[in-house]
């Protein structure tokens, strides 16, 4: 009985050996993609009151686990059902993500500031204020955390087919897949949003510091740095979220799609991303924009 229990104990060990060499391969494989999911979700969790920003990251947060408990049964059950759904939803996905990102560069070029009369007119058309705004961008928040989770999933299962071949493991590969996957989607929305709320925290923490040195030395210096960079850390943010959506979309876009993948051969890969991201933002920019206004047209009648 007691050698049964040990035998058990050490196929887990064994498994586990094997899942951390495959979680190591995955996450160094998802490295470049976490690194635009923390530009884009650390812009989004920004511009709320300071007493809520930790709780709309918790939302956020919740919403990031809950996009991959659904997302990683789905990608295990089409990559046996049909695998090729999977690159094409990856596809519909990146036409969101480089929406998102192109509608806030058209926004910044376009946008022009109205006082007045102008400003008056326009809030009674929509007015989001409170708990109705805060809801607005964490459904905004979730909804493109669900295309950047999905990705990181997809490239974490691949990376754990690679590991598993290169192992020669003795367990069945579904197993180890599926526990490589689950550990990555686990380090990938722990390491991210922790990061995150670093980030926003940036200003309390330099508070703290200018109270505790009771604003002298080394650490008082520290902490009205930290408070006066916030701002220009939220703006950087955004500045890098946006060019981040673009970039992941680009990257969803040559790898999946055959013919732009060999598209432009003498171009710089990154500059092929962007062309392809932008590109694909405005063909869903129109589309979205004309699909409102018919819609809007045919509701009014």
């Amino acid at each position: 009985m007691a050698s049964g229990f040990f035998a058990i104990l050490d196929d887990i060990a064994a498994l586990m050996d094997d899942v951390a060499v495959t979680s190591k391969i995955a996450t160094q494989k998802t490295a470049g993609i976490l690194g635009d999911d923390l530009a884009v979700n650390a812009e989004k969790a920004t511009g709320f009151l300071s007493s809520r920003e930790i709780p709309v990251l918790m939302k956020i947060m919740k919403g990031s686990f809950v996009n991959k408990l659904i997302i990683v049964p789905i990608v295990f059950l089409l990559e046996w059902l049909y695998s090729p759904a999977i690159k094409i939803i990856l596809i519909i996905g990146g036409f969101y993500l480089a929406y998102e990102g192109v509608e806030k560069i058209v926004e910044f070029l376009f946008h022009r500031e109205k006082k007045g009369h102008e400003v008056i007119e326009e809030s009674d058309d929509v007015v989001q204020e409170g708990e109705v705004a805060e809801n607005a961008k964490v459904k905004s928040a979730v909804t493109t955390d669900f295309i950047l989770s999905l990705e990181i999933v997809i490239i974490a299962l691949a990376a754990a087919k690679d590991g598993y071949d290169a192992l020669k493991s003795q367990f069945n590969p579904l197993l180890v897949e599926i526990v490589t996957v689950s550990v990555v989607s686990i380090i990938a929305t722990v390491g991210v949003y922790g990061i995150v709320a670093l980030i926003v925290r940036m200003d309390d923490a330099g508070f703290k510091l200018i109270k505790k040195s009771n604003d002298k030395g080394f650490f008082g210096k520290l902490g009205h740095l930290l408070v006066k960079a916030l701002p220009f850390v939220i703006k950087a943010l955004g500045v890098i979220g946006t060019i981040a959506l673009i970039l992941v979309a680009g990257g969803i876009f040559d790898h999946n799609i055959e013919y732009l993948h060999h598209a432009l051969p003498s171009f710089h890969e990154t500059l092929k991303q962007v062309i392809f991201g932008i590109v694909g933002g405005l063909i869903a920019l129109v589309l979205i924009t004309g699909g409102k206004k018919v819609y809007s047209l045919a509701t009014k009648k």
